[in-house]
């Protein structure tokens, strides 16, 4: 039986509802033939919890990062979570000092009250951050697709994965041009978007991510990174390739990239 070798580029294993069972979400990943999980931090908690997860299991990597803090902030108001403030500079001074698989989850966020400029110059350290420690940024853009492009060409780093973009077709024509990767979420199983997305996108230049526990193939059910597969089974009937096909072509982009 040939090994199964499916990757999920992106995920959250530190939110409550995945790290309350992970023995078992990891268990049921493992299962699924899933050999890479990469967690991503985004503030001072999860950056140390990604680490530990990194530690604990084999098939963890953690990506270091800072979502912007004032919509974090937000967030947590909304779900009623906890809200730690944290410093930015010794966050990024803490992180330069471990050794992450990549810079992410960073970028912007333009939804509710926006801080653009304060935004634009937190993802700015943190791209000088991953030019300098040589590793690959993973990026989120939402509403801010154009200007998120915008502030990686000025910065001229070539290392860029665009985590769920959902950006206009001009926009995705600018991220090929660039060379840059894409993770294709498993919320393609029905969203046009990301489909119009996967047919557009080289499958060398391709991953593919849960975004657990969000973004889940599965009306019914949690997203975890065991269902990773959902995504690399459409994207197979959006290429007209095997399954197989696609898993050993992402597998490749993710050796290449890490």
């Amino acid at each position: 039986m040939t090994e199964k070798l499916f990757v999920d580029a992106h995920c959250h294993l530190d939110y409550p509802i995945l790290a309350k069972d992970l023995d078992r979400v990891i268990s049921r990943a493992k299962e699924a033939g899933v050999v890479k999980i990469i967690t991503n931090g985004i503030d001072f908690k999860s950056n140390r919890l990604s680490l530990e997860y990194a530690k604990k299991y084999d098939i963890v990597e953690a990506a270091l990062g800072i979502y912007p803090p004032k919509q974090l902030k937000q967030e947590c108001k909304e779900l009623g979570v906890k809200w730690k403030d944290f410093d930015v500079d010794e966050e990024i001074a803490w992180i330069k000092k471990q050794n992450p698989i990549a810079i992410g989850e960073i970028g912007m966020d333009f939804v509710g009250d926006v801080d653009k400029e304060g935004q634009e110059v937190i993802f700015r350290k943190m791209i000088n951050l991953a030019k300098e420690l040589g590793k690959y940024i993973i990026v989120h853009s939402r509403k801010a697709e154009r200007e998120v492009i915008d502030v990686i060409e000025d910065e001229k780093i070539s290392k860029v994965i665009m985590h769920c973009f959902s950006g206009k077709k001009k926009l995705v024509e600018r991220i090929k041009n660039n060379n840059w990767f894409v993770t294709i979420p498993t919320c393609v199983v029905r969203g046009e978007q990301y489909q119009s997305l996967a047919r557009t996108i080289d499958i060398n230049h391709m991953l593919c991510e849960t975004d657990a526990p969000f973004l889940s193939p599965f009306k019914d059910k949690q997203n975890e990174p065991s269902f990773v597969v959902e995504a690399y089974k459409k994207i197979a009937k959006i290429k007209g390739m095997t399954l197989e096909e696609v898993e050993k072509n992402i597998y490749m982009n993710y050796q290449q990239i890490f």
